[in-house]
């Protein structure tokens, strides 16, 4: 594991200007804003795309899949955390973990599932030695949620699916919040859809651009 200073004196810098451009693009929350004001987003990336953890921009992370842009995961953290207290939260997508650790700081339990073995192996290994303690990988199909642990006060899916999967509807809990990037691509739509009273409603955030999710479990 790199040291938290992998990209030299500057990273802390670095990530002041990351927080300031989030908060010029409209994030507000003062504790979405904190948690990645401080935690070193270049931990996450090959260390030969260090120098780049910082800028507005998705990075590729290996087998395909990229790191969220850091105005991505602010958003949609934000969005998650508006409405109530997140105790148990599912994530749809692991990937390099950083989207992960963001949410472990702001809730009290994390379950998240990702469909590539490899990226489970390294990630729990890249949490581990970052000693982030509440969240719990499982490498199986993203569509079909975790139901085991739901319901979920919150699920957050950083893969877009082209409807929204019928298990996650089923695993969210009375009063919780999914977020969720849904359509083609080149015509993706982020939704928060909540449960009020047992009804689902469904709102538009924005247009965005993820990658498709993907049915199964590899390797």
């Amino acid at each position: 594991m790199r040291g938290s200073a992998g990209i030299g004196m500057t990273s802390q810098r670095t990530r002041e200007r990351m927080v300031t451009r989030l908060m010029e693009q409209g994030i507000r929350d003062l504790r979405v804003l904190e948690v990645m004001r401080s935690l070193p987003r270049h931990l996450f990336v090959d260390e030969a795309l260090a120098t780049r953890a910082y800028e507005d921009t998705a990075l590729p992370i290996g087998n395909g899949q990229t790191i969220s842009q850091p105005y991505a995961v602010a958003r949609m953290t934000e969005a998650l955390l508006d409405g109530g207290r997140l105790a148990k939260v599912l994530e749809v997508g692991t990937g390099c973990g950083y989207q992960s650790a963001v949410l472990a700081a702001l809730a009290g339990e994390v379950f998240s599932v990702e469909r590539i073995g490899d990226l489970v192996r390294r990630t729990r290994e890249r949490l581990q030695g970052l000693q982030v303690r509440n969240v719990r990988i499982r490498h199986g199909d993203g569509y079909a949620g975790w139901a085991e642990h739901g319901p979920y006060d919150g699920i957050l899916a950083a893969a877009a699916p082209t409807q929204v999967p019928a298990a996650l509807l089923e695993q969210l809990a009375e009063g919780g919040r999914l977020i969720v990037p849904v359509g083609e691509r080149g015509g993706q739509q982020l939704l928060r859809i909540s449960r009020v009273d047992g009804e689902i409603k469904q709102e538009v955030l924005e247009t965005v651009s993820f990658v498709p999710m993907v049915h199964g479990a590899g390797q």
